[in-house]
C-alpha cells in the first residue's frame, strides 16, 4: 500500500525500509493480519482474543493483543468516553494495529468500537484481506449477567453516561468476516471457529 506524505507537514515523508513486511512474514511463517473483535461490554471480546492468542502462540505464531482497558492506561490515557474521544481512541488503535501487522504480527484487538464508521475507517487503512472483523454476538441481557465490573449496574443507575448499549448506541457490523455466538457457545468452540476462518483466509497454514 503506498504511503502519502503526512498532510500536517510538508517536511514529513515516508521512509521505506529494506526489511519488508513480506520478508518478516516469511520469517514468521504466517501472514500479518488484524483480527478486530467487536461487541458489547461483556460479550467476551477480551476472553476470546486472549484464548485465540494462546492457541496461536502454541503454534509458534507472532502475536499481540491490544486490549481496550490496557490501552487506556497509556496510549489513550488522555481520552474519555464521549463520542469524539471514542472515535479518536479507535483511530489510534487502528494506526497501532497497522504497524504491528506491517511487522508481520497477527494483532488481535478487543474493543467495543461501537460505531460502524470507525471500524470501516480502520479497514480502509489496510489492503483487502488484512482486516478480519469478528463480531462477538451476545444479547444485552447476557452481557449484563456478566457484569464483573458493575458497569451496567452503574449505567442503569445513571452513574455512567455514554455507556454503550444503555445510553449510547452500539452498531453491529453489517457484513463482518466472522460472527461468533459468544453469548451461548463454549469458548473452545469459538476459538476453533476463529482459527478455521483464519486458515480459510490464508492467514494461517493448515496443520
Amino acid at each position: 500500500m503506498s504511503e502519502a506524505p503526512n498532510k500536517s507537514s510538508g517536511n514529513v515523508v515516508w521512509h521505506h525500509a529494506t526489511v519488508t513486511r513480506a520478508r518478516r512474514e516469511a520469517q514468521n511463517g504466517h501472514r500479518g493480519a488484524i483480527l478486530w473483535f467487536t461487541g458489547l461490554s461483556g460479550a467476551g471480546k477480551s476472553t476470546l482474543a486472549h484464548a485465540v492468542e494462546e492457541t496461536l502462540h502454541q503454534r509458534g505464531c507472532r502475536t499481540f493483543v491490544l486490549d481496550g482497558d490496557n490501552v487506556r492506561h497509556g496510549l489513550c490515557g488522555d481520552l474519555g468516553f464521549s463520542e469524539k474521544d471514542r472515535i479518536e481512541n479507535i483511530r489510534r488503535i487502528g494506526e497501532v494495529a497497522k504497524l504491528f501487522m506491517e511487522a508481520g504480527i497477527i494483532v488481535l484487538t478487543a474493543f467495543i468500537s461501537p460505531f460502524r464508521a470507525d471500524r470501516e475507517r480502520v479497514r480502509g487503512m489496510v489492503e483487502h484481506g488484512d482486516f478480519m472483523e469478528i463480531y462477538c454476538e451476545a444479547p444485552l441481557e447476557v452481557c449484563e449477567t456478566r457484569d464483573v465490573k458493575g458497569l451496567y449496574k452503574k449505567a442503569r443507575a445513571g452513574l455512567i453516561s455514554d455507556f454503550t448499549g444503555i445510553s449510547s448506541p452500539y452498531e453491529p457490523p453489517s457484513s463482518p468476516e466472522l460472527t461468533v455466538a459468544t453469548g451461548k457457545a463454549e469458548l473452545d468452540a469459538c476459538v476453533q471457529q476463529v482459527l478455521g476462518n483464519m486458515i480459510h483466509r490464508s492467514i494461517l497454514k493448515q496443520d
